[in-house]
């Protein structure tokens, strides 16, 4: 399903399944927010695009944005009472309510957009490259750039992002990886190995790769998802041990969390 990284110099960290969520199957997931107990996700591909308020209990949509058949969903943030979402190619990103997904204008930026977070005072624009770009969050100018590196080395592939405790994660296209960024110098403080998240049953329905990092601030969950993944994953992150993630545990079959996690 995803292709494998070359070794990362930063460390690797495994996960723990704290719990699943329902996630609809069809939606090709591209940018995933958690803001207000709401979930909110943009889905892709040209004719099936979207802006989705889903129930997180149960995967449910509550009200959606269908984008047009000529747009290609991408990724999404909140700011303010506003949702931001990016087009593939098009250029072009929407502002919606995020009350009534009423659509309240449109933003321009160079080049294609992928994946969108802010830290409170930039957003933050990922491009499929190994440079993240920071616009202005009431103009959209561009007004800086930082490539990403591991011990020297560019990251690209670049996707979906996610502003954590002060890191951005950033989704590595074709990879079961999160590189955990630092927005300040651009190095990566550590891998989040999330293979094996989809159990052999999830794997029998058509699924693609890894894509979807939102973050609860209030209760401090972390959840993630792919696309056309049955399942959303709330998750805990830890120490791995060795190159690669240990097995995750399943809600039911597992005794407390272990004390020496992330989060």
């Amino acid at each position: 399903m995803a292709a494998p990284l070359s070794p990362a110099d930063a460390p690797v960290y495994g996960y723990r399944v704290v719990r699943e969520y329902p996630h609809d199957p069809s939606a090709f997931t591209q940018g995933l927010v958690y803001v207000d107990g709401h979930l909110y996700e943009s889905t892709g591909l040209e004719g099936a695009s979207s802006l989705r308020q889903v129930d997180l209990e149960t995967g449910k949509v509550i009200r959606q944005r269908v984008l047009g058949p000529d747009e290609f969903g991408e990724g999404l943030t909140d700011w303010g009472k506003r949702l931001l979402q990016l087009t593939w190619t098009g250029m072009r990103g929407f502002i919606y309510e995020r009350a009534s997904l009423a659509v309240s204008g449109t933003f321009r930026y160079a080049g294609e957009g992928w994946g969108l977070t802010h830290d409170g005072r930039r957003l933050i624009l990922s491009d499929g490259t190994a440079v993240l770009r920071f616009l202005d969050p009431e103009t959209f100018r561009e007004i800086g750039r930082l490539p990403v590196h591991d011990e020297g080395r560019a990251v690209p592939r670049l996707n979906e992002l996610e502003y954590v405790r002060g890191e951005v994660y950033a989704n590595v296209w074709q990879s079961d990886r999160v590189a955990r960024v630092s927005p300040e110098t651009g190095a990566v403080l550590g891998w989040i190995d999330l293979t094996g998240l989809l159990s052999a049953a999830d794997l029998r329905h058509p699924v693609d790769v890894l894509n979807g990092i939102a973050y609860d601030p209030g209760r401090e969950r972390l959840f993630v998802t792919g696309k056309w993944w049955p399942k959303l994953f709330e998750i805990i992150v830890g120490p791995a041990e060795g190159p690669a993630a240990s097995p995750p545990d399943r809600p039911g079959t597992s005794g407390a969390p272990s004390q020496d996690v992330d989060f």
